[in-house]
């Protein structure tokens, strides 16, 4: 059963990998670099996830392919956005959150490789409503 202690320490596991990655390549590269090599660190670690899922919209009882994608869907209960930007802005973390609701999840992380320290300012965790009801 999904707990929040499952899903804080998933998150400990996400952010770890995103480490990794930054430790290997350092900041300055593409977003899709990162992707790649951070689908490859998941897999090292045996974290499932899906990439680049395709999140519906519900819109008037009509299912609308808006070919909106987000980075990666882990475990079923994360959403996961990667940025490689000067500054994540709140249009980031609005869309987050649109995809927490749109795919029924009670956590996200943006992740934003271009930076000195990812563990201090790189990464950034939200939670809502259906986080608060899990049990812990």
């Amino acid at each position: 059963t999904m707990t929040k202690q499952y899903i804080n320490d998933l998150t400990y596991k996400i952010i770890g990998a995103s480490i990794e990655v930054h430790k290997a390549l350092g900041a300055g590269l593409l977003e899709s670099v990162y992707h790649k090599c951070l689908k490859q660190e998941f897999i090292k670690q045996e974290i499932s996830f899906q990439s680049e899922l395709n999140v519906p919209i519900h819109y008037n009882d009509v299912i609308i392919d808006a070919d909106l994608r987000c980075d990666f869907l882990v475990e079923n209960c994360i959403v996961l956005e990667l940025k490689a930007i000067e500054h994540v802005i709140p249009l980031h973390e609005a869309q987050l959150f649109t995809y927490m609701r749109l795919l029924n999840v009670p956590k996200g992380i943006i992740i934003n490789f271009n930076c000195v320290n990812l563990f201090k300012n790189g990464q950034k965790t939200f939670v809502n409503d259906l986080f608060s009801k899990l049990p812990e």
